[in-house]
């Protein structure tokens, strides 16, 4: 539809605010509603706003940005007796000229898309989202405590949980989302929803959004949603599992009837591209101090740069199942990353590969954590950054990743990080205080 046609739809339907999403750097959803008589300057991409308010935009100069809504991604709320109608559309960042800014994190995805576009790739990713719903305590503020003491795909209910994820998965069905499936996972207060696999761009927006709409709808159940990636310790913590599917045309291209385990040399070499810029891209995929505890042995969750058909913790899996759902799925990306600029990395690694005809080396079907020093040196499997700190080092490295940032988001990134890292390095912690303060 084009902007005439919008706008008809939001008149006719009684729309009476229009929210326009975006994210910034840190993947944080911001959304400025526009009312009613001022929707046409909205669709036209008038609607300007002070960058150097937002978390890796534009500081002190040039603060002003423009929101550039994508047509396509038109969402309306079903009528519901007594509330506000509401229409929700994804932007793009664009500068006052009216060209994309190149700090958009939307942005630097399409411009890989668009890579694998000149190729003639179409790029589809199926992602399974982890989180926790917690209750709040009597002041409304939120704890990491449960009454929910279900495990992986309990069917009764316990709690609030199930209903809660019940209502999550309604509101992502009536925006016209297609949910694959929702269960509970392996923690106390831990689900997961899966979504179906769409285009790249739009499985971006999803995720977006259904972020927030987890938060929304465990805010009206009394509870708190966190996708934090490892809240509880000693539990298992909540990953984004990508499952990546590549067509060319109609065809599959990462299956071949004849190919070594059922794969094309492209999944193979898509895979390679993956291994050898997995610690670059861990500080985009992993961003936070606490994404680095969710990533350590026992607890299902990758810690090398390895790929299996049947290994339980590789960093690149293949499930069994092929013909046009042939797929590799990655699984080191947690929910709290920004979706986009984690696309972006991934997909541009995995292309990466492609272009130069990368061996990706066999899979390993051992377990990794008793495989000496040595087999691990001769099968060159390298460890994922057990830190933040190690993964901007490693971010430093990795020119592509870099790249595919762009300067302005690359340079944002690591400064955040870093300052971030220091600031927990700094602070005492009650682990420090029990272990040592009535000891030394």
């Amino acid at each position: 539809m084009n902007q005439s046609d919008i706008l008809t739809r939001l008149l006719e339907e009684k729309v009476e605010f229009l929210l326009l999403q975006f994210t910034d750097i840190m993947g944080s959803i911001k959304t400025v509603e526009i009312p009613a008589d001022k929707f046409g300057g909205a669709l036209a991409g008038e609607v300007a706003f002070d960058g150097s308010a937002l978390e890796g935009f534009h500081r002190t100069i040039e603060s002003e940005l423009l929101l550039k809504p994508d047509l396509e991604t038109l969402r309306v709320s079903p009528p519901t007796a007594g509330e506000t109608r509401t229409a929700r559309l994804i932007c793009d960042i664009h500068n006052l000229d009216h060209l994309p800014f190149e700090g958009c994190p939307r942005t630097r995805l399409k411009k890989v898309l668009q890579f694998y576009a000149e190729k003639g790739y179409t790029v589809f990713v199926a992602p399974e989202m982890e989180f926790f719903l917690f209750q709040r305590d009597t002041s409304g503020r939120p704890t990491t405590r449960t009454s929910d003491p279900g495990s992986y795909f309990d069917l009764v209910p316990m709690d609030k949980g199930e209903e809660t994820r019940r209502r999550i998965v309604s509101e992502l069905r009536a925006m016209g989302f297609v949910v694959e499936a929702g269960h509970h996972e392996i923690a106390p207060g831990q689900h997961e929803i899966d979504l179906k696999e769409g285009p790249a761009l739009q499985t971006a927006d999803v995720i977006a959004t259904l972020r927030m709409i987890t938060r929304a709808v465990a805010s009206t159940q009394g509870l708190h949603a966190t996708f934090m990636p490892k809240p509880v310790f000693g539990q298992d913590g909540s990953g984004m599992h990508l499952h990546i599917l590549l067509m060319k045309g109609a065809k599959n291209a990462f299956e071949d009837s004849k190919g070594s385990y059922g794969l094309s040399k492209v999944a193979e070499h898509f895979i390679a591209g993956l291994l050898r810029h997995a610690r670059g891209f861990s500080a985009v995929t992993n961003p936070l101090i606490n994404s680095y505890k969710r990533l350590v042995p026992g607890f299902e969750s990758p810690t090398h740069s390895v790929w299996s058909e049947r290994n339980v913790n590789p960093l690149v899996r293949v499930p069994p199942i092929r013909g046009l759902q042939t797929r590799c799925e990655l699984r080191n990306p947690d929910p709290s990353c920004n979706p986009y600029l984690s696309f972006a990395v991934v997909l541009r690694a995995g292309l990466e590969g492609i272009l130069e005809d990368l061996d990706p080396g066999p899979p390993i079907s051992k377990n990794i954590y008793r495989m000496s020093a040595r087999e691990r040196a001769r099968f060159s499997i390298d460890p994922l950054p057990a830190d933040l700190n190690e993964a901007t080092l490693a971010l430093k490295k990795d020119k592509l990743v870099q790249e595919t940032l762009g300067p302005v988001i690359y340079k944002y990134l690591l400064e955040a990080q870093q300052a971030h890292w220091r600031d927990y390095s700094s602070h005492v912690h009650p682990w420090e205080l029990e272990h040592y303060l009535a000891y030394y």
